[in-house]
């Protein structure tokens, strides 16, 4: 069964420092392209970025751009997202999943909050 598992969240000043951790299992974490969305309350789930298998970025979000630094370690099946001078817009529900969403690989971790204030 392919389950993403999210933790890393919690409160943090403005200009403060989080590390986000993903730890994908069910299916074999170096093949398979890896996002980070993040859901901020009212507001539709948004892609922040995008990594394949290889570690290649192919996507960060202009939002986050210079502040966000995304990695894997393919042989923990982890996804790393380490945020920096973090902002309050960047408070939200952060979820990670495979960029393909076929067959068992539509749902969805629990995510890990995000809250960024003074």
């Amino acid at each position: 069964q392919v389950q993403f598992v999210e933790s890393g969240g919690g409160l943090a000043q403005p200009g403060g420092s989080l590390r986000l951790t993903c730890v994908g299992s069910g299916f074999i974490f170096s093949e398979y392209s890896m996002n980070w969305y993040r859901q901020a309350p009212g507001k539709e789930r948004e892609l922040v970025s995008s990594m394949t298998g290889r570690n290649e970025l192919t996507f960060m979000a202009d939002s986050v751009k210079g502040r966000f630094t995304v990695s894997r370690d393919n042989a923990e099946n982890t996804m790393y997202l380490q945020m920096r001078n973090l902002k309050s817009e960047d408070t939200a529900v952060y979820y990670c999943k495979t960029a393909y969403s076929g067959p068992d690989f539509n749902s969805w971790g629990q995510g890990t909050q995000v809250t960024v204030s003074s």
